[in-house]
């Protein structure tokens, strides 16, 4: 069982428009709207890739009650926390003149020390239940600083591998705290930011993988997009190029990737097997105009595509 935590949950709405006009009335060609935050697409993702799976988080009012149901009604078991306020909504537009996309994110619910303490409580008997956690996306208003860190030392407390898809001060504090999570996936401008750089070469990309590592994280993958990523396991660096597509969405990607790499730990698969995975889940959401989605067949022929090029020992 896996389970994955989206403390930042949303309504995830995609708005395509055949050619986006700044301050002009937009008439789109197409609405989606699902249950969204990286958690929830894991969550999605991983579900569709045969694997049982339970999504817990926060969420408030009647989008939370909608979040909650969209859930739900694809299978998924749902254990979320309720606090005040009104969980938020995120705007993806897409111009189809231009393959564009923007991105409008609301900020969400507030929460308190208190609510924190109930959703920890539940948290907490989830993970018995499950032996892959998968922690994803930013945090709520109101959040302690530690948060990501307590969940972390939760599971890794009962055994569960953790892995960890956040960013800035939060991927920070994760890094420097005592107790590691499993998995961490910064993609290049992530890794900037921890850094200092504007920019990351492939280089730079295998030299932060390998002092990643070298830090007490047990697999390490640094996301590039298209150009593929470096994975660092078992005191190996691995160089991934994945098939080359026409992106449709790139939104839900590194999710999608985060839930390949869930469901292949989940099964106890060779390292290798489990890059593949995980490389063409991200692929197959490229392909899909919904955020968070992949097509198991399609998964299976990209994941033939995907090249695992062993690089040098740590």
């Amino acid at each position: 069982m896996i389970l994955t935590v989206t403390l930042n949950a949303a309504i995830d709405k995609r708005y395509v428009i055949d050619k986006f006009q700044v301050g002009e009335v937009n008439r789109t060609t197409s609405t989606q709207a699902s249950a969204g935050g990286k958690g929830l697409n894991v969550a999605r993702v991983c579900h569709l890739l045969g694997e049982p799976v339970i999504a817990t988080g926060f969420v408030g009012g009647f989008s939370g009650q909608y979040i909650e149901n969209e859930i739900k009604k694809l299978g998924i078991e749902a254990e979320f926390c309720y606090v005040d306020g009104e969980s938020r909504t995120c705007i993806n537009m897409y111009d189809k003149a231009t393959g564009v996309q923007t991105e409008v994110l609301e900020g969400g619910i507030t929460v308190t020390a208190a609510d924190e303490e109930r959703f920890k409580d539940m948290y907490s008997k989830l993970v018995d239940k499950c032996n892959i956690v998968a922690i994803s996306g930013s945090v709520p208003t109101g959040s302690s600083p530690a948060i990501y860190n307590e969940l972390v030392a939760i599971a890794k407390a009962k055994g569960k591998k953790v892995l960890l898809d956040t960013s800035k001060d939060y991927l920070k504090s994760a890094l420097d705290s005592d107790i590691k999570p499993t998995m961490i996936k910064p993609n290049t401008d992530e890794l900037a930011y921890l850094l200092d750089k504007t920019s990351i070469s492939t280089e730079e990309a295998i030299s932060a993988a390998k002092n990643l590592f070298d830090k007490g994280i047990e697999l390490v993958v640094i996301s590039m997009g298209k150009d593929g990523s470096v994975v660092a396991y078992e005191n190996q660096l691995y160089n991934i190029v994945i098939p080359a597509v026409k992106t449709v969405n790139s939104v839900g990607c590194g999710d999608s990737m985060i839930a390949g790499f869930a469901a292949g730990l989940n099964r106890g698969l060779p390292i290798a097997q489990i890059i593949k995975l995980a490389s063409a889940s991200g692929t197959s959401n490229a392909l899909s105009e919904a955020t968070g989605f992949v097509d198991p067949a399609q998964v299976e022929e990209l994941s033939k595509q995907v090249v695992v090029e062993k690089l040098s020992m740590i």
